[in-house]
């Protein structure tokens, strides 16, 4: 792939590149959140200096979770674009591994989630709330089916295109 392709402000990465976040996640909670916290749409619970899913104690603040909040704007952290003739070809058997390794990761985190998958003109995107589900599910496909993974991360606004092609 050459550089005038990639989309502006994305650099190609490689996989044992890949940075945690370095950045400040607008996403994020602005200060301390009163603990416990708890998020009116999914019932997650901030508690110890984090999202956790935990029985709603009574009497918690009530603050939507960063995962709740960019569901709710539709603003993702995290794109996967799938295609090639293995991907028409296994469709539904792609679709399970990717449910599968977001319920693996979102029991877990929390704010792992997917927020859609969608049939594209090339194949398939899933949009995530958090950039690590994303490149977990690139390197779940590219372990269980090889083809190329590629990765291009947006360090000013905190998004992580994954591009898996077989």
């Amino acid at each position: 792939m050459s550089h005038s392709s990639h989309p502006p402000g994305f650099q190609p990465i490689r996989r044992d590149r890949l940075q945690q976040e370095a950045v400040h996640d607008s996403y994020k909670s602005k200060g301390k959140l009163p603990e416990p916290t708890v998020c009116p749409d999914c019932g997650a619970v901030f508690h110890a200096g984090r999202w956790q899913w935990l029985d709603k104690p009574k009497g918690a603040h009530e603050e939507r979770c960063p995962a709740c909040h960019r569901i709710h704007d539709r603003f993702p952290a995290g794109f996967v674009s799938l295609s090639g003739d293995f991907l028409a070809a296994h469709e539904q058997e792609i679709r399970q591994l990717i449910r599968h390794h977001e319920a693996k990761e979102k029991a877990a985190h929390p704010l792992q989630r997917i927020m859609d998958i969608e049939k594209t003109a090339h194949g398939m995107q899933v949009t995530t709330t958090d950039i690590h589900l994303a490149r977990g599910i690139g390197e779940a496909l590219h372990h269980a089916y090889q083809g190329g993974l590629d990765f291009h991360y947006n360090p000013e606004q905190n998004l992580l295109r994954v591009t898996w092609a077989h």
